[in-house]
């Protein structure tokens, strides 16, 4: 039976996923504990940013197999109103401050010297059709054209979130393989924080649809 580990930053996504099993708290993080498709899978609120993300995944990853997250983002170009799969993800805010620029590094990386790719790269879609998307997370909340702008022309991001870079990193770290689900709720202007609030609870439940179907493809 394989293991897996799905983290959530808010309780309004951890919900929508497997509607209606119950909930079990292990240490500070909200746990549920069900088997599907013949996968034992934890249901882990994490908590909003990269450091309460980080810490579930360390705190839950040993036992699993594979990391999925399930959630939400802003876009920076992309589809409004859907899901993406999260081929690749980045850390924003992970770099080097050097006069009149920020350069960016794969997040654990040194940051001095030449920069190199500074993504992380997602396991193999196993075919749900959704379109592909590479995010950029940080410890920020992302409500500024400008801000979105340069993280897509700087990093090639669509998207941006607060978690996924720090899942990512701390799959890697721990060579487990992982991916990550989210739709979008606001396009990181400054409607963004109404949008979110609106979209929030539908935009969960559609990520946490395809969560389940790629479950069911494990």
């Amino acid at each position: 039976m394989t293991a897996i580990l799905i983290l959530a930053a808010l309780s309004e996504e951890a919900d929508a996923l497997f509607a209606g099993t119950s909930t079990a708290i292990h240490g500070a993080f909200p746990v549920r504990r069900l088997v599907a498709h013949n996968h034992a899978i934890n249901i882990a609120t994490c908590g909003l940013g990269k450091v309460n993300a980080a810490l579930a995944a360390g705190l839950f990853a040993t036992d699993a197999d594979i990391l999925l997250m399930s959630g939400t983002c802003g876009a920076l170009g992309a589809e409004p109103g859907r899901a993406y799969w999260l081929a690749e993800a980045v850390q924003h805010d992970y770099g080097a401050n050097e006069p009149g620029l920020f350069r960016r590094y794969r997040a654990g990386d040194w940051p001095m010297g030449e920069a190199g790719e500074a993504h992380f790269a997602a396991m193999p879609d196993p075919g749900l059709g959704l379109p592909h998307a590479r995010i950029a997370s940080g410890d920020s909340f992302v409500a500024c054209p400008a801000a979105a702008a340069d993280l897509k022309a700087n990093l090639g991001a669509t998207l941006v979130d607060m978690e996924v870079g720090a899942v990512a990193q701390v799959a890697a770290r721990l060579a487990k393989p992982w991916a990550a689900i989210k739709a979008v709720t606001d396009d990181a202007n400054d409607a963004s924080g109404g949008d979110f609030q609106a979209n929030l609870v539908r935009a969960a439940r559609q990520a946490a649809v395809e969560v389940e179907r790629l479950v069911a493809m494990l």
